[in-house]
């Protein structure tokens, strides 16, 4: 580790910590202001796209309603993008005339970039044309965003407003949290960003691959197309997928260290502002700071423990008489280093996003262990777009009814009692993740079209299965990339994890938003635990390690804790 490393991380956090007041005050004016910023501009676009779908006077909708209404949206939204994949070969804008994909491997794309999740099992520029790159694929990064953005307001309405204000049950409205999401907040931002990556030399256009000679007399392809427009898109809505098979280490990605920078904040700054918003949705912006806090603790010690494993020299290349003065870089773009890749791995896994910039595969034991730790811990590090507020609120309501036991008085949050029913959804909640992660990977495990797919043997290999299911449950898209993961079982049985991941630990929540809109606050009380200070932060980090370590330590001693110990004593499977 360097002292320019840490300058440069410190810097990407205090970056992200200016951004967090302002970016929150904005998106808390844009959901629940009453009157919307830029009301002469993006405001004739919302009113537009409003009477297009009949929501001129939008009611608002309890939480079946409102549940009811995203599932539908991303049945419609999984259908149609399976449609453009398989029709793509007579679509136009497909100028390299490629083949439309599988039914597996279509299924598998279509649920990844409809749950957020973005996993690819294929070579983006191989396999999908420009069409399917924007109609299908970038415009999933921009709704399954917005849904998440949902979910996470419907939470957070729940808990903040009381039974006689404004819509007596109501959380507000679906069709209009999604529509204000990308009006005035993920398309203006994609598009000024899309610029300025351009700037950066991220390729834009829509012109035939260019294929070449080189030097040496060999052939080669060029990939070109609209990367620019996707590449914002895929880290500000935490999607993550590639519109390059080598996703953000590609320098048609990502080409300069001021585009890595950018790319970085994108994928951070509206999970850290949510809880801004947070804080002044609850009137009490000591809670959004709290909550801010437990995020921050761990993705310090996130940062912290993959820069020392990725300053070391490789765990299989450290024998060889080689200068491992930089540390590991097997896997590692030169251009970015070990500090530029630890930092991104770490916020990439501990938000839903799984752009890579690096390939986790050839991380050190214990620096791949760090994004499978981040992602099993449920993404609420900082979580993706949406989803780490509502999953870092599902715990700190666990947080509050263990201390409410301590203190020995009815658990409260925000004044509001939480009783039996609640905690019923929140384990529901909780106990989903860890089910079809470690269900799928056992099976996976010992079935043969299961480990045929595998290019390591051992603990690394174990560790590739594991990651590859809890990447699709926690909808994250990163993997360890030595699973050919194209296949018919590993496509669907993804597939299904990714759509468990998302919507069946959705509804619980939206349960929760419900059960808690219609209870009335009471006064805290001298036995109210307070939920606003370090000491709270603390309790809530203590229990979402607690539960991750219960239900996944023994799979990751297996796996990447066994790999670094077997690799210490000189062995290689």
């Amino acid at each position: 580790m360097t002292i320019n490393g840490w300058l440069q991380i410190v810097f990407f956090l205090l970056v992200i910590l200016v951004i967090t007041k302002p970016l929150g005050l904005y998106l808390h004016r844009v959901f629940e202001g009453e009157k919307q910023p830029f009301r002469r501009t993006l405001g004739v676009l919302e009113r537009f796209l409003l009477r297009l779908t009949g929501l001129r006077r939008p009611a608002a909708q309890d939480w079946k309603q409102y549940t009811a209404s995203l599932l539908l949206f991303s049945v419609l939204g999984l259908l149609v993008t399976y449609a453009i994949q398989r029709l793509q070969h007579v679509l136009p804008f497909n100028p390299e005339k490629l083949a439309p994909p599988s039914e597996h491997l279509a299924f598998n794309t279509a649920v990844s970039f409809t749950t957020n999740t973005n996993w690819q099992s294929y070579s983006g520029e191989t396999t999908m044309s420009y069409l399917t790159q924007m109609a299908g694929l970038a415009w999933h990064n921009f709704t399954s965003a917005a849904a998440g953005l949902g979910v996470a307001l419907a939470l957070a309405r729940g808990l903040t407003r009381k039974p006689d204000e404004k819509d007596d049950k109501g959380l507000g409205n679906f069709w209009v949290d999604v529509i204000r999401s990308i009006v005035y907040v993920l398309l203006p931002i994609s598009v000024i960003f899309t610029l300025l990556l351009v700037s950066q030399g991220v390729v834009q256009n829509f012109a035939p691959y260019l294929h070449v000679t080189t030097l040496e007399g060999a052939a080669q392809v060029i990939p070109l197309g609209p990367v620019a427009s996707q590449e914002v898109i895929k880290e500000l809505g935490t999607n993550g997928g590639g519109f390059f098979n080598a996703n953000s280490a590609h320098p048609f990605e990502n080409p300069t260290p001021l585009a890595n920078l950018i790319e970085m904040l994108l994928i951070l700054c509206i999970p850290a502002a949510l809880t801004y918003t947070f804080g002044r949705m609850a009137g009490n912006q000591k809670q959004g700071w709290a909550i801010l806090a437990a995020m921050a603790i761990l993705v310090l010690a996130g940062i912290t423990t993959a820069y020392a494993s990725e300053s070391s020299p490789s765990a299989v290349m450290g024998a060889f008489p080689l200068d491992h003065g930089l540390g590991n870089m097997e896997g590692k773009e030169a251009r970015f280093g070990v500090a530029n890749s630890a930092l991104w791995a770490t916020i990439t896994t501990g938000t839903s996003c799984g752009a890579v910039n690096a390939m986790h595969d050839s991380f050190n034991p214990i620096g791949g262990l760090v994004p499978l730790v981040n992602i099993e811990l449920g993404e609420v590090v900082f979580g993706g777009v949406g989803a780490g507020l509502f999953g870092m609120l599902m715990f700190v309501l666990l947080s509050v009814f263990i201390a409410g036991l301590m203190v020995g008085r009815t658990p409260e949050y925000l004044g509001k009692k939480i009783e039996g029913k609640e905690m019923k959804l929140a384990m529901l909640y909780i106990l989903i993740f860890p089910l079809v992660i470690l269900g799928f990977s056992a099976w996976s495990s010992v079935a043969g079209y299961g480990t045929s797919s595998l290019n390591n043997a051992g603990p690394h290999g174990l560790s590739e299965i594991l990651y590859a299911y809890s990447s699709a449950a926690g909808n994250n898209g990163s993997a360890f990339a030595g699973l050919n993961a194209n296949t018919p079982w590993w496509d669907t049985s993804m597939g299904i994890t990714m759509l468990f991941g998302r919507f069946f630990m959705m509804i619980p929540v939206m349960a929760m938003a419900g059960s808690m809109r219609g209870k009335r606050p009471v006064p805290a009380g001298p036995g109210t635990f307070p939920t606003h200070g370090l000491l709270f932060s603390g309790l809530v980090v203590s229990v979402i390690l607690i539960v991750g370590a219960l239900t996944f330590f023994p799979a990751l001693s297996l796996g990447p804790i066994a790999e670094h110990f077997v690799a210490h004593a000189g062995k290689v499977f």
